[in-house]
């Protein structure tokens, strides 16, 4: 049985997606965002102000790039919400240990996060219209979503640089202009700590397993979380991260936290 299904339908807002306030770039309000990031790393707030801010043609690129292939086009076709997917705890619960699933539930009980923590902080973006009934809207909610996914798949934690090698690896993937300025800054930063620790070089890893991998906004996630994690890693190509590996954990931590 394929995973892929279409979720129930539920009451979103029409909106109007107007080509030169979608794609427009805000260099002041991205300046604004960053300095706010830099001031209070668990600032989530300002990470999403900053996408919004720098988010230009990224999506429509993206979406664009998704219905060119049968697969994306059939995952564009359904428009499953992968939130309501990810907060489905029987779900969940139903994948065996060495999942993709099973890890994916791990990383999340763990740290205490539900799928629709970072949801709820995005609606409370200025202007993002981020639960509108709209497709290119749709496919921002679906990279939204996939951020935990990809740190459970690219073996990234959530410590200061675990999110700045994600970011890395989510800018070769998306090549959306929010995602490099966080990573450079967390670059520029952590490397002037002084402590020898290769913090640049594992971030640059990161880009560079980015652009390595199968392109992931196409992946059939509900299909993938029920194949064997290391199987599913090989197949898309997601390199190990070993230069992050290197640094102690403890040295990791102290920078910018997505959550």
């Amino acid at each position: 049985m394929n995973a892929l299904v279409q979720t129930p339908t539920i009451e979103r807002p029409t909106v109007e997606v107007r080509k030169g306030e979608s794609m427009r770039l805000q260099p002041v309000r991205a300046f604004k965002a960053i300095s706010r990031l830099m001031k209070d790393k668990e600032d989530t707030h300002a990470v999403f102000d900053l996408m919004r801010a720098l988010s230009g043609k990224t999506i429509p690129k993206g979406y664009a790039r998704l219905i060119k292939s049968p697969q994306g086009g059939r995952i564009a076709y359904y428009r499953e919400e992968l939130a309501e997917r990810l907060m489905d705890r029987p779900w969940l619960d139903s994948f065996a240990p060495g999942t993709v699933g099973a890890a994916y539930r791990d990383f999340i009980d763990e740290r205490g996060f539900t799928a629709d923590g970072l949801a709820e902080i995005s609606q409370d973006t200025p202007d993002a219209q981020i639960e509108a009934a709209h497709p290119l809207v749709w496919y921002g909610r679906r990279m939204r979503d996939l951020h935990d996914v990809w740190h459970t798949l690219t073996g990234y934690r959530t410590d200061a640089l675990g999110e700045a090698c994600v970011v890395a690896f989510s800018y070769s993937q998306t090549g959306a202009l929010g995602f490099k300025v966080i990573a450079e800054a967390a670059s520029l930063k952590l490397s002037r700590s002084g402590n020898g620790q290769p913090y640049a070089a594992a971030i640059r890893q990161a880009f560079r397993h980015g652009k390595a991998a199968a392109w992931l906004p196409e992946v059939d996630y509900p299909a993938l979380f029920a194949e064997d994690l290391e199987a599913a890693r090989a197949r898309l190509n997601i390199k190990s991260p070993t230069i992050y590996q290197s640094i102690p954990a403890e040295m990791r931590d102290g920078l910018f936290k997505a959550h």
